[in-house]
């Protein structure tokens, strides 16, 4: 009995040996398959946007509140370019129209914006065209914009919840109880 327990032990040894030499025969072979890791990061080149080849001309009449924000365009008139109509329509739409003492007038502004495809820059000129109106203690558009947007995402989360609270448990559908978490492995303070 001594003989076959030495004799299998022996031939354990060697399958182990051979299967070591294996692995080490074939490893360049396997680690050569891997890609090798880049140490440089890749340069992804976004390309410019495409402007206008030709000058540019908005201008809009712009109500403003007594807080120096725009309430409303009364008018306006755009280019050809619906992007650049969008882009200064949205700007005036949100802008301040102050004294340089923070103080506010109350009236109808014309804001015009020009671009110039030789320097690739937007000038935006204000001129105050009359004192006085209406709208006066109104709230500017940008804050109304911003109450639609809170008042837009409070109405989208009930009705998500609505949806969710249709929905069966997760212990109805599975046909078991949802596990609990076990508590967190905790380490003993040493003295």
């Amino acid at each position: 009995m001594g003989k076959r327990l030495t004799d299998m032990k022996n031939s354990c040894l060697g399958a182990v040996a051979l299967a070591t030499m294996l692995a080490l025969a074939c490893a360049p072979a396997i680690a050569g398959t891997s890609p090798a890791p880049s140490a440089t990061p890749h340069v992804i080149k976004v390309p410019p946007p495409h402007l206008p080849p030709v000058p540019l001309h908005a201008e809009y009449v712009v109500e403003v509140n007594n807080r120096g924000q725009v309430v409303r365009i009364k008018s306006g008139k755009g280019t050809k370019y619906a992007t650049f109509n969008a882009q200064t329509y949205g700007n005036a739409l949100q802008m301040w129209i102050r004294k340089a003492d923070g103080t506010a007038v109350v009236g109808l502004f014309k804001v015009t914006y020009d671009y110039n495809p030789k320097t690739r820059a937007v000038a935006r000129k204000i001129s105050l065209l009359s004192t006085g109106g209406n709208w006066s203690n109104q709230e500017g558009a940008a804050n109304v914009m911003i109450d639609t947007a809170k008042k837009e995402a409070a109405e989208s989360a009930k009705q998500q919840q609505a949806q969710h609270a249709k929905l069966p448990s997760l212990n109805s559908i599975t046909g078991a109880k949802t596990p609990s978490p076990s508590p967190l492995p905790t380490i003993p303070h040493r003295r």
